[in-house]
């Protein structure tokens, strides 16, 4: 949907003088710098979605198109500043503090002979060949304007590169930090993970706030590119305090029998967007997209999933859990497509949540679109509240209710956390989410108190108080 003169007027001039002063710092190659004008070309043309866009009617972005952010500054940390964040057993960990590269916090040695992971920027300037056949060829700039916006202000992110027959047991690490600014900022981390034919691989992203909260806006982009027969895992994790938002988009190109699974964890962030599409391009494909969000105050958290089937003989599960309490609001909109060409696809679809107050919301679509006639699809979403049986069996045993409660959400949680197949991610992750749940139960009503934690955890990172919704409700 094309952006109105009105629109336009309101956000488009900083957007342009930012392209124009980004140019000047950005990577020479040429066939860079022809894909960013192209994507703010489009950008420029469509501007931010609105609700009246059926892929965000949940969720408005008015409260992005109406800040003027700037580029985020460089911020000196030392590791001390960062220990906390680290993932024991991490073959690989790559540090960015507002969107750049610090290799002085990074740790890429030691890893085996075929698996590369460095500066996406420094990749294109010293090895462009390796870069220019993949990045931006799949994510889709046309389609989706916070893509386009990525791509126009490309500049740095990580670049893992796994050669054929490589397996790599532990995953590989990208912290993203954002620091305290005195001023609304933003960041456009670029990923490239190209795993080629009978490769193993995992990748863990995750975005933290540090040293306190001030607005900052995260549109992240990830192409992961799976070889045939392929094996590979990415992992998302968004802990980000309640004045951030955060958009991130994975797009996934699968080959024949590849087998590619999508991990989600949504924790922070005041308005939260989370994008996953892969494309089933090769015979005999299997996708996984396994997600978790949990929403306290009021946060709004968007997941948006769109698998494509295009080719046949493929299998694709989605499975997210939602946990929303005080006014949050979630979404989940999960869209198949299977092309007239992919017969005998077998593709399945579900959504539960938990409602823990009578003010938390979930808006819930499950979709598909069958142009095949030998097909297998099924879909499913269910809305609820802790099952007062359970409770009180619980109870009953001598458990308190408080921690009755705690048992029930962890269980709830656990579903996705057993579908994580590297040890080292989901011990990091089933910690997260147990810190977090302690925090969100830590209130009048559900009379746990806080455990001080890793810096990180929203009991650390936030005030808990936000003076307004980062968006404007719909419906």
């Amino acid at each position: 949907m094309a952006a109105t003169a009105e629109q336009k007027g309101a956000w488009v001039q900083s957007w342009l003088e930012a392209f124009t002063e980004a140019e000047k710092t950005a990577p020479r190659a040429a066939w860079l710098k022809r894909l960013r004008e192209d994507a703010f070309a489009r950008f420029w043309d469509v501007g931010f979605p609105t609700t009246k866009d059926e892929d965000w009617r949940f969720t408005n972005v008015s409260a992005i198109a109406r800040t003027h952010f700037r580029p985020a500054g460089a911020d000196k940390l030392t590791k001390k500043n960062v220990e906390a964040f680290g993932i024991e057993g991490a073959a690989a960990t790559l540090v960015f503090v507002n969107g750049r590269y610090a290799r002085e916090l990074s740790q890429t040695s030691g890893l085996p002979k075929g698996v590369t992971v460095a500066s996406l920027r420094e990749q294109i300037e010293q090895h462009p060949e390796s870069i220019e056949k993949h990045l931006g060829r799949y994510a889709d700039q046309k389609r989706d304007a916070f893509v386009a916006l990525n791509t126009a202000f490309l500049s740095d992110g990580a670049w893992v590169h796994a050669a054929r027959g490589v397996v790599l047991e532990a995953p590989i690490y990208l912290l993203y930090l954002t620091t305290h600014e005195d001023a609304p900022t933003v960041t456009h981390p670029r990923n490239l993970i190209v795993a080629e034919d009978q490769a193993q691989i995992a990748v863990i992203e995750d975005y933290v706030s540090i040293g306190g909260e001030s607005v900052a806006f995260s549109n992240a982009v990830t192409e992961l590119v799976a070889g045939e027969s392929t094996v590979a895992q990415h992992y998302l994790i968004e802990r980000e305090h309640l004045k951030a938002f955060n958009v991130s988009t994975l797009r996934i190109q699968q080959g024949r029998s590849a087998n590619v699974s999508s991990h989600s964890l949504l924790l922070g962030g005041g308005l939260v967007r989370n994008n996953v599409h892969p494309v089933l391009a090769g015979e005999g494909g299997e996708c996984l997209i396994n997600g978790l969000f949990l929403g306290t105050e009021r946060q709004h958290l968007d997941n948006y999933m769109h698998v494509e089937h295009a080719s046949p003989h493929c299998g694709s599960r989605q499975f997210y859990n939602g946990i929303l309490d005080g006014q949050a609001h979630g979404v989940f909109h999960g869209r198949i497509v299977v092309h007239k060409d992919a017969q005998k696809t077998d593709a399945k679809q579900t959504n539960r949540n938990l409602l823990l107050s009578d003010d938390a919301q979930i808006d819930t679509k499950p979709q598909l679109e069958i142009y095949a006639d030998d097909v297998k699809c099924t879909h499913g979403a269910t809305i609820g509240q802790i099952e007062e049986n359970a409770l009180f069996y619980l109870q009953s045993r001598g458990i308190s209710q408080a921690e009755a409660r705690k048992l029930l959400l962890m269980a709830f949680a656990e579903e996705c956390v057993d579908r994580m197949h590297s040890a080292v991610a989901r011990q990091h992750i089933e910690g997260l989410i147990r810190a977090h749940l302690l925090f969100m139960e830590s209130s009048p009503r559900h009379p746990i108190a806080p455990t001080p934690g890793a810096s990180g955890t929203p009991g650390q990172t936030s005030t808990g108080k936000m003076t307004e919704r980062a968006l404007e409700e719909v419906g």
